[in-house]
C-alpha cells in the first residue's frame, strides 16, 4: 500500500473537510492519473480504447515494431 504525506484539516465539529499535499505528491498524482495530458493526448487515448473497443488490431504497432 503506497503512504501519502499528508494534513487533514478538520472544521469546528471535528468533520474532515480538506487535505493538503505536498506539491511533489500532487504533481505524481496528476500523471499516475492522467490529469496533466493536453487535448490531444487525451483525444488520442480516446481513439485507441475506442480502435480497442471495436478491436482494430490494425490500428495498433506489433510490440517487436517498437
Amino acid at each position: 500500500m503506497i503512504s501519502i504525506p499528508k494534513k487533514v484539516v478538520y472544521d469546528e465539529t471535528g468533520k474532515p473537510v480538506e487535505v493538503i499535499l505536498p506539491w511533489d505528491v500532487f504533481q505524481e498524482i496528476e500523471e499516475v492519473l492522467g490529469l496533466d495530458l493536453d487535448e490531444e493526448a487525451k483525444e488520442a487515448l480516446r481513439q485507441a480504447r475506442k480502435d480497442r473497443e471495436d478491436g482494430r488490431e490494425e490500428a495498433y504497432i506489433p510490440l517487436e515494431e517498437l
